[in-house]
């Protein structure tokens, strides 16, 4: 039995590059992305020049009454689902002072960015807990955080909140999906080279060259890609419930 995963969010970035990975793994996959327009079309063109069984799964994960539709749909195309990668965020309306945040800000971003995250969760586990397993086929939850949270942005304190949020989220699933043989990760990207970070990953590029992270760089898609497809394959095997620090020892604590 192959591995069939749902990535959302992953017609471009860290999403696509996961997908890819996914892909060169031997998984089938289910491309989201909120539309069905040209970029998701794109994605699983793309995605199946590997040779991957690929279909695009355009909708939006905010709605939560479609979850699981949509995992069903998954399911009677491409297979059994054995992995959920929770990808889809987004970012603040307008950077700034915390005392200004707007309420819609704060909304969007616990919506999208936790909310969704928890309930689209909830829907695979009980998809996956309805129905016997195969036995020796790895099942994962990977959910993508962020290095912030754990460390405050304070120009998109919303934005932290949110996935602080998710992170405790994460521990919550690993704890209930454990005794179910269910892994749950949360992978924490550090500083990125993505759409969403293009109007300040310069400025980050050169902090990282002056040691804000250990290693000298700042991180691309597909350095997350391998990550997230190494937890979702097994690669770690005997764990659940770890925070993998995706940021080039940005966050070690140092003198």
């Amino acid at each position: 039995m192959k591995q069939v995963a749902l990535v959302t969010g992953s017609s471009r970035g860290i999403g696509f590059a996961a997908a890819q990975a996914l892909a060169k793994r031997g998984f089938a996959l289910a491309v989201n992305g909120p539309f069905d327009d040209e970029e998701l079309r794109s994605a699983v063109s793309r995605l199946s020049e590997s040779g991957a069984r690929v279909m695009a799964l355009p909708f939006d994960i905010t709605d939560l009454s479609v979850h699981a539709e949509r995992l069903a749909q998954v399911e009677a195309e491409l297979g059994p689902l054995t992995t959920l990668v929770n990808n889809a965020g987004v970012g603040v309306l307008q950077r700034g002072d915390l005392l200004d945040v707007s309420e819609a800000s704060w909304d969007r971003c616990l919506t999208v960015n936790t909310k969704a995250l928890f309930f689209l969760s909830q829907a695979f586990a009980k998809l996956l807990l309805s129905r016997p397993r195969t036995e020796g086929v790895f099942h994962s939850i990977v959910n993508v955080t962020s290095s912030n949270a754990t460390a405050v942005a304070v120009q998109r304190s919303e934005y932290c909140a949110s996935k602080a949020a998710a992170a405790m989220v994460s521990k919550a699933l690993a704890v209930r999906l454990g005794p179910e043989n269910i892994a749950v990760y949360d992978v924490q990207p550090g500083l990125i080279a993505t759409d969403m970070t293009a109007a300040v990953i310069e400025h980050y590029r050169q902090r990282a060259l002056d040691g804000l992270t250990l290693l000298p760089r700042v991180g691309e898609p597909e350095d997350m890609g391998g990550i997230i497809a190494t937890l979702a394959s097994g690669g770690l095997p005997y764990t659940t419930g770890q925070v993998i620090s995706a940021d080039a020892g940005m966050l070690v604590p140092r003198f």
